[in-house]
C-alpha cells in the first residue's frame, strides 16, 4: 500500500520511537512527511530539564501532554500548569510565532507536544488558558467522542496551524463517517495535511498495566490519491495523512483512545472544511435516535453537543 506522496504504509504509520532524536520522542517535519506545512514534535524533559529551539519558518503551539512547563519567548514568560495526562483534563498552552527563540523548562518534568505549521504571517506570542478551550461532544452511541478545540479555526488565531484533541471511549469509533480535506474548493473543502498522534489508555489489572491498541483507517479519495493505510496504533504512534478519506479511528474495548490532530495547508483562508464519504454520510441521520455515550466527557469540563467532523 502506498500514499499519495509515494510513501509506503510503513512510512505513513510512524511507530513510537522510530523518529526519536535528542529530547524528542517523536519528530515529524515537512521533510520527513514529504509535504509542505505540518509538523509535530513530542518533547520529553526530565525534572529541571530545559530545551531551547528556534521556531524558524513555522508557528508553534506548546501543549503539555503530561506535566507542566515554562515557555519563554519574545520577552514573554508563560507558566503552563499542564495536566497529569491527556485523559485527566484540558491543558493550557502557549503560542510561539515564526522566527523566534524559544526555551521550554519543566521543574517536575513531563511530555510536551509542539504542534507546528509553516507560515508567512507573524502573530504575537501568547498564552491560551485551559478555561478558554471549547470542549465539544460529537456523535452519539458508539460514535460518541469528545473534542478539545484548543486551536481550531475560529477559536484561536494563527496563520496556518489548526490543532485539536479527540478523546474516544473504549469500543467507540471516531473520525466517522470517513471524511477528507485534500482539495481546495471554496466554501466546501479545505486542502490540509494532517498528523494523528495517539495515546492509548492502559487497562489496570492485578497483574499490572496492560497496554492498549487502536486502529486507524485511511483510503484513497480519488484518482489523485493513493493513500491506503490500515494501522494498528499503539501509545506514542502517529499516522501521516497527506490525502484520502480518513476514518474510522477505532478504540479497542477497555482502552480509551486519545489523538492529537495537527493540520495545515496552502489555503489563504485558515479553515477546516470537510467532505464526508458518500457511502457513509448517512450515519449522521441515525445519531438523533441515540444518546451520547454516558462515559463522556471523560473528565469534568463544560461541554456542548455537536455532530460535525472528526
Amino acid at each position: 500500500m502506498t500514499g499519495g506522496t509515494g510513501k509506503a504504509e510503513t512510512e505513513l504509520h510512524v511507530r513510537a520511537g522510530s523518529t526519536a532524536t535528542g529530547p524528542y520522542a517523536l519528530h515529524i517535519d515537512p521533510e520527513r512527511a514529504g509535504w509542505g506545512y505540518s509538523s509535530l514534535r513530542v518533547l520529553e524533559l526530565e525534572p529541571g530539564g530545559t530545551h531551547d529551539f528556534t521556531s524558524g519558518e513555522s508557528e508553534w503551539i506548546v501543549l503539555p501532554l503530561s506535566g507542566g512547563c515554562t515557555v519563554a519567548t519574545e520577552g514573554e514568560t508563560f507558566e503552563l500548569h499542564g495536566r497529569a495526562s491527556v485523559f485527566d483534563g484540558v491543558s493550557d498552552f502557549a503560542y510561539v510565532p515564526r522566527d523566534a527563540e524559544v526555551s521550554v523548562t519543566s521543574a517536575s518534568g513531563g511530555r510536551f507536544a509542539l504542534t507546528g505549521a509553516r507560515c508567512t504571517r507573524r502573530f504575537p506570542a501568547r498564552y491560551g488558558p485551559a478555561s478558554g478551550v471549547p470542549v465539544e461532544l460529537r456523535g452519539t452511541g458508539n460514535c460518541s467522542r469528545q473534542v478539545n478545540n484548543f486551536a481550531a479555526a475560529g477559536v484561536f488565531e494563527a496563520d496556518q496551524l489548526i490543532a485539536v484533541e479527540v478523546l474516544t471511549p473504549g469500543g467507540n469509533w471516531s473520525s466517522y463517517p470517513p471524511h477528507k480535506h485534500d482539495e481546495h474548493r471554496p466554501e466546501v473543502e479545505s486542502e490540509l495535511e494532517e498528523i494523528y498522534y495517539f495515546e492509548i489508555a492502559p487497562h489496570q489489572a492485578q497483574s499490572g498495566s496492560i497496554p492498549g491498541i487502536g486502529y486507524q483507517r485511511v483510503s484513497p479519495s480519488g484518482p489523485g490519491s493513493s493513500t491506503d493505510v490500515l494501522a494498528e496504533v499503539r501509545d506514542g504512534d502517529a499516522v501521516l495523512i497527506p490525502d484520502g478519506w480518513h476514518g474510522p479511528s477505532m478504540a479497542a474495548p477497555g482502552h480509551d483512545m486519545y489523538y492529537l490532530n495537527v493540520m495545515a495547508g496552502p489555503g489563504l483562508e485558515r479553515a477546516w472544511l470537510i467532505c464526508d464519504h458518500p457511502d457513509h454520510a448517512w450515519i449522521r441521520g441515525s445519531w438523533k435516535q441515540q444518546p451520547v455515550d454516558p462515559r463522556l466527557p471523560l473528565y469534568h469540563a463544560p461541554t456542548v453537543e455537536g455532530d460535525v467532523g472528526k
